[in-house]
């Protein structure tokens, strides 16, 4: 019997690695951690029992013990909550699926603890990549990516000769928005933006999938992951999103990894890594297919790929900066606040005010994160 912990448990990739655990009885849940959703928790840890379970916040905490308090489930909240999730000593792994920075401080616990990180937090190595991977090398803790691109570049890289990768190709499906110019998604609403053709996601990943900021996160992720520098990344817009990510050795030789665009795929190899279990789904058929297409993605028309690049060249604590803004503009975006080409722009105005730090701790990330919040919200947009 295999003992996970989820923080995130109610968003899409934590109600997905729950639904791998129900087609999998050598799979338990020993703990769940979440923001505000008490009654999905509720229902989770009705069926599921785990024996803790947190909330971020405090009123929706105890919410949830009033309701579960028929139950041995202990309820606690906040970041000490978090911590004490993610430590919980009977867990051998740690899906990371909480979205925000609020994710780094419990994955450095858990690998300080000795558990597997399946990782799906971008914050973490975005903003502590520099702090991240020398503690798990460290730790002796193996991260196993949840990204379906980086799970599909880790699955390309096994068995081969990692010093031998020349180039990565990090695919992006180019989103809801693909092909269109500077006045086209000056007027694109957020409803467009939201319906992406191939992928079921949140909404922040959702936005970020067509303004390719996503995919700009993806490559600091990349860095940091496979110990490549910023000019072995390429990407390339994949519109059908079948190779989900791919890597080309000295040799000239390409490994790629195909299938459909199903996020369960990823979750479960990083729990069962390396075995590869059955899993329920469509399959690729290539006759239904007919082609592949590729183009080059348009970082001047889409420019927060083009600040990513940026953000990840300067390195320090700009790619925090870059981040928080993102959140931020996304926020207003969702609140219809700003139009979609000012999330760019925020990002942009943010990144160019900030004063790097260089190597920066914990608490320098978490500073430089609030610093860039509260100038936004100085701006007082919409």
């Amino acid at each position: 019997m295999k003992k996970i912990a989820i923080l995130g448990s109610t968003g899409s990739i934590g109600t997905q690695t729950l639904e791998i655990v129900r087609n999998n009885p050598d799979l338990s849940v020993v703990s769940l951690a979440a923001g505000s959703n008490v009654e999905l928790m509720e229902k989770q840890i009705r069926e599921f029992h785990p024996s803790i379970a947190a909330m971020w916040s405090e009123k929706a905490a105890k919410e949830l013990a009033d309701r579960v308090a028929d139950t041995d489930v202990k309820v606690v909240s906040g970041m000490d909550g978090l911590l004490e999730i993610s430590t919980v000593k009977e867990a051998e792994a740690l899906v990371t699926a909480i979205v925000g920075m609020i994710g780094i401080k419990p994955t450095i616990a858990a690998i300080e603890s000795g558990k597997t990180i399946a990782l799906a937090n971008k914050e973490t190595l975005v903003c502590a990549g520099h702090i991240i991977m020398p503690l798990a090398a460290k730790c002796g803790v193996s991260i196993l990516p949840v990204d379906s691109e980086h799970s599909a570049i880790f699955q390309s890289m096994h068995g081969e000769n990692r010093e031998r990768v020349s180039k990565i190709i990090l695919t992006a499906s180019g989103g809801p928005f693909r092909g269109k110019n500077k006045e086209e998604l000056s007027h694109m609403t957020l409803e467009a933006a939201l319906n992406h053709p191939n992928w079921s996601m949140g909404k922040k990943v959702t936005i970020d999938s067509a303004s390719l900021v996503n995919k700009g996160l993806e490559v600091m992720e990349a860095k940091w992951l496979f110990d490549v520098s910023l000019d072995q990344i390429q990407v390339v817009v994949h519109p059908q999103s079948i190779i989900h990510s791919a890597v080309e050795y000295a040799d000239g030789a390409i490994m790629a990894q195909l299938g459909t665009p199903d996020m369960k795929l990823p979750i479960q190899y990083a729990l069962f890594y390396p075995d590869r279990r059955p899993l329920a789904g469509k399959r690729v058929d290539f006759f239904e297919l007919a082609q592949l297409t590729f183009e080059k993605p348009d970082i001047e028309t889409f420019r927060g790929l083009k600040l990513a690049y940026e953000a990840a060249e300067r390195g320090g604590s700009l790619p925090t900066v870059f981040n928080a803004a993102n959140e931020r503009a996304v926020a207003l975006f969702i609140q219809k606040k700003i139009g979609f080409l000012q999330i760019p722009e925020l990002i942009e105005d943010s990144m160019r005010r900030h004063k790097v730090i260089g190597n920066p701790s914990v608490d320098d990330i978490l500073a430089a994160e609030a610093e860039t919040y509260e100038y936004i919200d100085s701006l007082s947009l919409g």
